[in-house]
């Protein structure tokens, strides 16, 4: 197999499971706790947060869009899921939930209906909705009273934390949807070729709508499961996470103009981010330099995957 065939995903396993290995094994050596069970159930209760979001960006960015907003929104939804349980938890948690898939459903509904580029609707989202956080909170941190809430955040389910597992268990959800439904196909068709879906009868707007809605959902369920880790939202919550998630998926080998990526890819993608960033915390080495190598390597793959695949800029695959 040619190098070119292997970066353009025809190989058994993807370029980011083979660096996710080869930093897993790297870190393995350095560190002695490391391969802890503690330490890696650590790292996907760590991840899962910008896990889940990326999850639902997978399928917004294979549309060939982007949102922005989804820092805003996570932080909104942590802090309705705190601030409304005077009232009721189950209330706080359902308004949380709604206000993300709102929030989505909104941004979709602009970029449907006006036209204007989804990078610049979310921006202008992001802000608004930071604002709104601001005005919601009046600058406060809140602090959950219910403690069967912050308990939720730090239960398990077996040997594995509890948000780990609703992490891998929607992400073989989103998967399945991805690689087994019709709207999984449609959205790689649609980030394809939109001339030809068009042709194809899928109707382009609602499709793109109803992927808004579900990045929207994941960032106010991950705002909701940060909450109950920490038992508290604070406003500036989810700040910059946006760019974590974006990091994420474009590592894992979705590609930014739209019709590529995958689920699996995501996920390596996400757990690349957790292992660096766990491993040179057990070197005890700056966190600053963790940015510096994520840059780095972010840029690296894209000069890879505008060398290596541009010939195949308008395949739809999975």
């Amino acid at each position: 197999m040619s190098i070119k065939g292997f970066f353009r995903g025809k190989a058994v396993i993807q370029p980011i499971w083979v660096f996710v290995i080869a930093i897993f094994i790297f870190f393995s050596f350095m560190s002695e706790y490391f391969l802890s069970w503690g330490n890696i159930t650590n790292i996907l209760v760590q991840t899962s947060t910008i896990g889940l979001i990326a999850l639902g960006m997978t399928l917004v960015m294979i549309n060939g869009n982007i949102d922005l907003s989804v820092g805003a929104t996570l932080g909104l939804a942590a802090s309705l899921a705190v601030g409304l349980q005077e009232f009721s938890m189950t209330l706080a948690i359902l308004a949380a939930l709604g206000s993300g898939m709102l929030l989505g459903a909104l941004n979709g509904l602009i970029v449907w209906k006006t036209g204007v580029n989804a990078f610049i609707v979310t921006l202008g989202a992001m802000l608004g909705v930071r604002g709104l956080i601001f005005l919601y909170t009046g600058e406060q941190s809140f602090y959950a009273m219910n403690f069967a809430f912050s308990d939720f955040g730090m239960s398990t389910v077996g040997p594995m934390p509890t948000l780990a597992v609703i992490f891998l268990v929607c992400t073989l959800i989103m998967h399945l949807v991805l690689t087994r439904t019709g709207h999984g196909r449609n959205t790689f068709a649609v980030g394809g070729n939109p001339e030809a879906s068009i042709d194809a009868g899928i109707r382009l707007g609602r499709h793109m709508m109803i992927n808004f809605i579900i990045v929207g959902f994941f960032a106010a369920l991950a705002g909701v499961l940060l909450a109950s880790q920490m038992g508290a939202a604070t406003p500036n919550l989810g700040r910059d996470y946006e760019l974590w998630v974006i990091t994420a998926v474009v590592l894992g080998g979705t590609k930014l103009t739209g019709g590529y990526g995958s689920i699996v890819g995501t996920l390596g993608g996400v757990l690349a981010i957790g292992i660096l960033r766990n491993g040179m915390n057990l070197m005890q080495v700056p966190a600053f330099y963790v940015l510096v190598i994520l840059g780095a390597i972010l840029i690296s793959v894209l000069i890879i995957d505008k060398k290596l695949n541009a010939p195949s800029a308008k395949e739809v695959r999975i």
